[in-house]
């Protein structure tokens, strides 16, 4: 099952997205939706005012998460090729709603950086509020999948050794365009003007989601709609000789095989 946030004339919308049609869900959004202890059953069994496929304005699928987190270095690919260890806890930072674009979306090229770089990523949508979970309440409170890409300013990032600054400029991370209740989720990866620029399975994540879920629980608690980003492969723009960036016009395709697709142009921010 896929469910979405869309634009309409009149605000934003949740829907259920089907063969033929986008169903109505009788909430304005994904996070307004997923706060319903039933949401599940009420998305299967919707039958709102419908909307023909073509041409749907996808806002993120949660548009004002109360939390977003991110992981870096998740891929074991990455991580040994980069000759690491292996992390014993994940690395964490955040991000904030104002960040967040659709999955068509321009994404705007941070004001002030010269080295805008693409980190394709699986992100997973909490649908229940959950502390202090194990393995099978963490699971059970993920609500589905869908596509994000870390779109970084290197030259912030790495201003100092935490990397907030980097990561978080105002429309600059897409995601969406759904998420997928009963993804799972295969091949993951990104094109840059047509190149295949990261390729990868998200088999290979050190901690998967439901780790992720349980880890990030002991820390705060974990509430409908919240977005964790799980990490990126290798490939990114800034670890290459010489180094490759992100310029206004840039072509920007992630795709998550199981989960869905972004398209996105760089254009020049605000």
């Amino acid at each position: 099952m896929k469910l979405a946030t869309i634009r309409t004339g009149t605000g934003t919308v949740a829907v259920r997205v089907d063969d033929g049609a986008a169903v109505e869900l009788g909430a304005a959004d994904l996070g307004e939706f997923l706060a319903r202890p039933d949401w599940h059953a009420a998305a299967e069994s919707a039958s709102g005012p419908r909307h023909d496929l073509t041409g749907l304005d996808y806002a993120p699928p949660v548009p004002r998460p109360e939390k977003v987190f991110c992981v870096g270095l998740n891929y074991r690919s990455h991580i040994l090729e980069m000759g690491r260890e292996l992390p014993e806890y994940p690395a964490l930072f955040a991000k904030f709603a104002r960040a967040l674009v659709g999955a068509h979306d321009p994404v705007e090229l941070p004001a002030g950086s010269e080295q805008v770089d693409w980190e394709a990523e699986l992100g997973v949508v909490i649908g229940a509020e959950v502390r202090h979970a194990d393995a099978g309440q963490a699971a059970a409170a993920i609500a589905g999948y869908t596509v994000v890409n870390d779109v970084t300013a290197r030259d912030f990032q790495y201003r100092s050794v935490e990397w907030l600054q980097g990561k978080t400029f105002e429309r600059s991370t897409p995601v969406g365009p759904w998420l997928v209740t009963d993804a799972e989720p295969g091949e993951i990866s990104c094109e840059v003007d047509g190149d295949v620029v990261q390729k990868a399975d998200t088999s290979d994540l050190v901690f998967d989601p439901a780790d992720l879920v349980a880890y990030i629980s002991q820390i705060i608690t974990l509430v409908p709609g919240d977005i964790i980003a799980t990490g990126t492969p290798g490939g990114v723009g800034h670890a290459r000789t010489p180094p490759r960036y992100l310029a206004e016009g840039s072509q920007l395709v992630t795709r998550i095989e199981g989960v869905g697709e972004l398209r996105n142009v760089l254009v020049t921010g605000a």
